[in-house]
């Protein structure tokens, strides 16, 4: 079995307080945090205000990235964090993002990423 190249965390997240999604500089703020908790190397973060409200925002790192997506009007956000590096450590920086944002729901998925690596759930056949 080839090792993955990498592994795709994707978390969902709702019952978010409006000011928290809708907050660019805390927003920021959970992004470094979280690379941070991850012992990741950061090169760069980029956070857009949208209108009328929500925000985007993406942190790239030398082990790849973590985006994420709010919904103040819905409380939900989406995020998505790829890395080549230490997968344990990730899913546990990405739990206490999800702590910090202080939702009511989650949902949570792990994808190992490349094109020879194990198929993760929802995966399957030949390519595209």
């Amino acid at each position: 079995m080839t090792e993955p190249l990498g592994t795709h965390l994707l978390l969902d997240v709702a019952g978010v307080p409006f000011e928290t999604l809708d907050d660019p500089v805390l927003v920021e703020r959970l992004l470094a945090a979280t690379v941070e908790l991850m012992g990741a190397t950061l090169l760069g973060v980029h956070v857009h205000r949208l209108a009328p409200q929500g925000v985007s925002g993406v942190a790239v790192l030398a082990e790849s990235h973590l985006t994420i997506h709010t919904w103040p009007e819905r409380g939900e956000a989406a995020i998505d964090l790829f890395t080549c590096g230490d997968a344990p450590r990730a899913r546990a920086a990405l739990d206490g993002l999800r702590w910090s944002l202080g939702g009511q729901a989650s949902r949570f998925r792990e994808i190992p990423r490349g094109a020879l690596a194990p198929d993760g759930p929802g995966w399957g056949g030949a390519g595209v």
